[in-house]
């Protein structure tokens, strides 16, 4: 069994239930246990204008699966949740990506772990660091806390969600 941990996001409809349902769906993939969650934050979108703000945290599975067969199982529950894909950066109803996947390095044509650009996006290292700050970062070697400490504290608006 390897440890995934999987980016969640949403800005679409009903953002922090999608994500919840995201989260319940992704303990019922065969081979796969959910080991835990982080909180929820209501992130502002990095790279576009006009979207509205993220819903965004971070899962903990436990899986059987390779990364390849969690990637399909992942963008199953994104179809099924209506996600759509017609273009890049678009605002989507649920967005799964592949963080980290054990110590795992995988680049290919459309897979790459960890995910090339986790290091650089607060929205992913804060619900990161606050639910594995020891986790290494498989190619920079460097703990989930302080990737996020090495990033602009002025940069990249991530806000806790108050529980509902």
């Amino acid at each position: 069994m390897k440890d995934a941990y999987i980016g969640v996001g949403s800005n679409l409809g009903d953002k922090r239930r999608h994500c919840i349902e995201a989260l319940e769906r992704m303990g019922q993939i065969p081979g796969c246990k959910l080991r835990g969650s982080s909180d929820w934050y209501l992130t502002k979108p990095v790279g576009v204008e006009g979207h509205d703000w993220y819903v965004n945290g971070v899962v903990s599975l436990a899986t059987g699966l390779s990364a390849r067969q969690l990637l399909k199982q992942l963008q199953g529950i994104e179809e099924s949740m209506g996600r759509t894909r017609k273009e890049r950066w678009e605002p989507r109803v649920i967005d799964l990506d592949i963080l980290t996947f054990g110590q795992e390095i995988v680049f290919e044509e459309d897979l790459q772990v960890p995910h090339p650009l986790m290091h650089l996006r607060k929205f992913v290292l804060v619900p990161m660091a606050q639910l594995a700050p020891d986790l290494i970062h498989p190619s920079l070697g460097a703990t989930m806390a302080a990737l996020l400490r090495r990033l602009p504290a002025d940069e990249q608006e991530v806000v806790p969600m108050k529980e509902q």
